[in-house]
């Protein structure tokens, strides 16, 4: 089984913490979608004759496209690539692009996945965060989906906002919960170098939330979906019953995936590309036919970093016997020894024969995943 994730740059404005590859050259689309089509019947080979089970249309803002572009998109891959009948298929959409008849046309492609980015309903944060959309379109939005006939709807949630309270952030749960999603996303705000968020910190014009307000609203979040019965199968993403992302998992189970688009990044397993990441050279190297990818193979040291990177995030963690089998005895006494003072901390836990984090350990995830890795 394998993925194709598509990515589709351009937007109407940027948000303030963006650092994703986009544009606001909307102007560019046609022949973007050109050379992404060409793209996708070029690589064809990547992923071999892997099934496709799940396709992703990410950006930047898909919604921003239309049905002939869908049109074109889907007409190139499944000419070219053996698409499974059970295949998720994601599109990111903002919330006000999603009104009746736009959302009415998607339901004439083969979407099953709508994955609406709403950040907050408070609506002056969405306004200092630069979002196009108010809390009042974002829930109609949402509804709106759910009426046409979409019934595996995901949000993005954000906390850590600049001077967002206690009772904001549990207002934000409150009314995500009471919309029932079938997975909810939640990132901490990031102060992404180079962005106007970060310019602005510089300059002193925000500040970053206490980390203590962090910490409070990240176990906020854990204990709230959980009582509400939504699995945390991954560090920032959770989901009711089996409707966890299978596109996003493939990422951490170590599944090929063939990424089209500039930025877009590919991994089959021995190696991994990126491409390009400028619409301008991207369209110009595929019209000529010159390199638009780096690409770099993976030795066993990179690929068991990998292995260690992906599989601890989530809640399966990581299958010590794999572990054994793919990396050698080598890496996995390494692997357990760099564990032992974090199994001790109960930071980490062996559990049904994987090495997982427990929900201690999910605060310092990043510390956890650092010492773990070959250095």
């Amino acid at each position: 089984m394998a993925g194709i994730y598509i990515h589709i740059p351009f937007c109407k404005k940027r948000c303030i913490y963006c650092d994703f590859f986009s544009s606001t050259q909307n102007e560019k689309k046609t022949a973007y979608i050109e050379a992404l089509c060409h793209e996708l019947m070029l690589r064809n080979d990547y992923i071999g004759n892997e099934t496709i089970e799940t396709i992703y249309i990410g950006g930047g803002t898909p919604s921003q496209l239309t049905d002939k572009d869908f049109f074109s998109i889907f007409n190139t891959i499944y000419k070219i690539y053996s698409v499974s009948g059970n295949a998720e298929i994601t599109l990111e959409a903002n919330p006000d692009d999603l009104h009746p008849d736009y959302i009415r046309m998607l339901r004439t492609f083969p979407f099953n996945r709508i994955s609406i980015g709403i950040q907050t309903f408070q609506n002056e944060m969405l306004k200092f965060l630069n979002r196009r959309h108010t809390a009042e379109q974002a829930i109609k939005a949402f509804y709106g989906c759910r009426e046409a006939g979409f019934s595996n709807i995901s949000i993005d949630l954000m906390y850590g906002l600049p001077k967002e309270t206690e009772a904001a952030w549990n207002a934000d749960l409150k009314q995500a919960l009471s919309m029932k999603p079938e997975h909810i996303s939640a990132y901490h705000l990031i102060y992404e170098e180079g962005t106007t968020l970060w310019r602005l910190r510089e300059a002193h014009q925000i500040e970053e939330i206490d980390e203590n307000v962090s910490v409070s609203q990240f176990t906020q979040l854990i204990h709230t979906l959980k009582q509400a019965e939504y699995m945390h199968y991954e560090i920032s993403n959770f989901c009711l019953p089996n409707y966890h992302s299978r596109h996003n998992s493939s990422y951490w189970t170590g599944e090929k995936y063939l990424g089209c688009g500039s930025s877009a990044h590919s991994y089959n397993g021995t190696s991994r590309q990126w491409n390009i990441a400028s619409i301008d050279e991207y369209i110009k190297g595929i019209k000529n036919g010159t390199n638009i990818y780096e690409k770099e193979y993976l030795d066993i040291y990179i690929r068991y970093n990998d292995f260690v990177l992906t599989t601890i995030r989530t809640c399966w963690g990581m299958s010590l016997e794999k572990l054994k089998m793919t990396f050698g005895y080598q890496l996995y006494e390494y692997c357990m020894k760099m564990a032992q003072p974090h199994l001790k901390q109960k930071t980490l836990e062996i559990y049904h024969g994987a090495l997982k984090l427990t929900e201690k350990g999910i605060f310092i995830s990043d510390g956890i995943m650092s010492d773990l890795i070959w250095v």
